[in-house]
């Protein structure tokens, strides 16, 4: 199937490119005497002219005053940035109230995504609340039932601003069966990285007196979907947030707006926005998103249920299908790491499909269940190269192959796909999916 309203380098591709294993295999030594990567090798800086202002013009936006800046009085993005935007795969959902928008990885850096760029999924549609309106719930297996406002939750005592990555567990579940979607955005764009502001969802429910008995809490959010997950106590004790901002701001009302929940490394669908209601129980609800969805069908036909944990995970954003080679010569490879059961340790990057690998640079803040993103400066003589990355955690857990995972799980499963990705650049720089045989 394709999705004929995206351009051709972003458009979805229902079958598996058309590589042999041999092709492959011919491949894995393209790197060899041709490219520098890593290892401190040093690479040639790029041709710089001199300047002749006889020569070079005076441009044209030097000559006239700009637009008043204040015509925009949220600031905006430039005209020429344009592209870079969410993107949806039309056939991928029924409608555009259960719709999925995915980050433009392939255009970002650094490590915080903008607000206006986040992952959203939605199962019936934006909900619209009245912040004075507004109203949380906290009720069951405890001592006190409580009622918050929004303005209750900013002067709770405890606020804090945290860096978590929230990722749907079905991020690059299209690719269980093959490689399918042509470019980062649509691969692993169903991910993004905030700054959270709240409160300790402990600070909440200390407030309320759990019950002894009390071993798991029911979310549930407000929009039309009336979104439940089932959460284990000790996780909602431990590092769970009621938000109610993003990056410095509001949360966006795609996002939750006024308040969310995050819960940080495990799966997005955890997440519940417009939160309303927090029920203290004794047992998991078995809700619709626990038990028909979000569960891991084995190839013997057995589920796995409750894998809530999104494991170490990784990809090059840069060069990829949407972001393909430009020019011959020092090139910077970026990409992005995260891991749900704690800090990127370590990135290592692959050139010739896996045979050999080099240890990436790590740039930036690294925090646990947070994005880290990675650089390999390399010199690029024009050949055919297989990129791959592979994130290892501070547990010690190393991103497994496809392969790998596919021998354990089998490929009936939607969910928690983390195998490496393969990206083939060609020889004119152009850049497509694939997976090594």
């Amino acid at each position: 199937m394709s999705d004929t309203s995206l351009p051709p380098t972003e458009r979805a591709t229902g079958a598996t490119p058309s590589l042999s294993r041999r092709r492959f295999l011919n491949l894995a030594g393209i790197g060899a005497g041709a490219v520098a990567a890593g290892g401190g090798s040093a690479l040639a800086a790029p041709a710089a002219g001199t300047p002749d202002p006889n020569i070079v013009p005076v441009p044209d936006w030097t000559k006239t005053l700009g637009a008043p800046v204040n015509e925009n009085p949220y600031g905006k993005p430039s005209v020429f940035e344009k592209d870079v935007v969410r993107r949806e795969v039309t056939w991928l959902t029924a409608s555009s109230q259960s719709s999925v928008s995915f980050t433009p990885l392939y255009a970002l850096d650094s490590v915080i995504t903008p607000n206006g760029l986040c992952f959203v999924r939605h199962h019936g549609g934006q909900a619209e609340i009245d912040p004075d309106k507004y109203r949380l719930m906290i009720h069951g297996l405890v001592d006190k039932p409580l009622v918050f406002t929004l303005e209750d939750l900013k002067r709770m005592p405890g606020r804090v601003n945290r860096a978590y990555f929230l990722e749907c567990a079905a991020n690059s579940g299209m690719e269980w069966r093959g490689a399918q979607l042509n470019g980062c955005q649509f691969t692993h764009g169903m991910i993004h990285n905030l700054f959270y502001t709240g409160v300790p969802l402990k600070t909440l429910l200390d407030m309320a007196g759990v019950n002894p008995k009390g071993k798991w809490v029911l979310a549930e959010g407000a929009d039309a979907a009336v979104m439940t997950r089932s959460i284990p106590l000790e996780k909602a004790m431990n590092d769970c947030l009621v938000a109610f901002g993003m990056n410095g701001e509001a949360l966006r009302p795609e996002q939750g707006y006024p308040v969310r929940l995050v819960v940080p490394g495990w799966e997005g669908n955890m997440w519940v926005k417009w939160l309303r209601r927090l029920k203290i129980g004794d047992q998991p609800w078995q809700q619709r998103e626990e038990t028909s969805k979000y569960t891991d069908l084995l190839a013997d036909g057995r589920s796995r249920r409750f894998t809530f944990v999104m494991d170490a995970k990784s990809v090059v954003t840069s060069p990829s299908p949407q972001a393909p080679l430009k020019h011959k010569g020092p090139n910077v490879l970026s990409g992005i790491a995260w891991s749900g059961r704690g800090t990127i340790a370590r990135v290592d990057v692959s050139l010739d499909g896996g045979r050999n690998w080099t240890t990436a640079r790590l740039d930036g803040p690294a925090t646990p269940m947070s994005m880290t993103r990675f650089y390999l400066d390399f010199d690029w003589a024009g050949q055919e190269l297989m990129v791959q990355s592979r994130a290892m955690d501070d547990t010690g857990y190393v991103q497994p192959t496809k392969q790998e995972l596919r021998a354990i799980r089998g490929t009936n499963s939607i969910y928690h796909n983390n195998g490496i990705q393969t990206w083939l650049v060609r020889s004119n720089g152009e850049t497509e999916n694939v997976e090594v045989g």
